[in-house]
């Protein structure tokens, strides 16, 4: 792949990347409530995820999972079941003032506890395995190592996602700071669950 074609890929990715999603607007939401360290650690397993996704994509895997109506409706049926019940979790956390709960926040935010949720969101999105197989053949070039290039683009994405969504969990951080009232935690919670549980409904109707 030449610095060109990279560079045009790098630039497509960062705006990719702020379009909105299931997995920015958890980062989002997520941060705000429980703040910026959750919100990274939620990146860090949607990243994981990413890396998965491109592995299979360069082994063909993924093109085998959607020519698959089986296979492909499992993963849908996965991922609308786990953007489900984070729905209702967001809809039944406590809305205690977030000022009062940042103690309890910093010794439940276990790296696994939050990279896990990362992962398993990007994992099961069968939207990913449709825009990488989508997105990266429009960059490939010919007479060059295929899978090469796809590892590349997939490790560019990363990166760009790395940043975008850094930068999204740091507002969040900085909007955190200025709520603190239960009553605003509570409409956070409920508008997050609506939205999450919306995502999963048109997961199911959607792809």
């Amino acid at each position: 792949m030449d610095f060109q074609t990279w560079l045009s890929f790098a630039g497509a990715s960062f705006i990719l990347s702020l379009a909105p999603g299931p997995d920015n607007i958890f980062v989002l939401m997520q941060s705000v409530i429980y703040g910026r360290s959750a919100g990274l650690k939620i990146v860090s397993g949607l990243c994981t995820g990413l890396l998965v996704h491109t592995l299979l994509v360069a082994v063909g895997v993924s093109a085998l999972i959607r020519a698959s109506e089986t296979a492909f409706f499992c993963l849908k049926a996965t991922g609308a079941l786990y953007l489900a019940y984070l729905a209702v979790m967001a809809w039944k956390a406590p809305s205690t003032p977030m000022a009062e709960e940042k103690g309890e926040v910093k010794e439940a935010m276990s790296f696994s506890k939050w990279w896990s949720r990362g992962f398993i969101m990007n994992l099961t999105n069968p939207k990913v395995i449709i825009f990488f197989l989508a997105f990266f053949p429009q960059f490939l070039l010919p007479g060059e190592n295929t899978e090469v290039q796809i590892l590349m683009m997939g490790l560019t994405f990363i990166v760009a996602t790395v940043i975008v969504f850094g930068a999204i969990a740091c507002f969040a951080e900085f909007v955190r700071e200025k709520i603190s009232s239960a009553r605003v935690q509570q409409i956070i919670n409920r508008t997050g669950a609506v939205i999450f549980m919306g995502l999963a409904v048109s997961l199911v109707f959607s792809v």
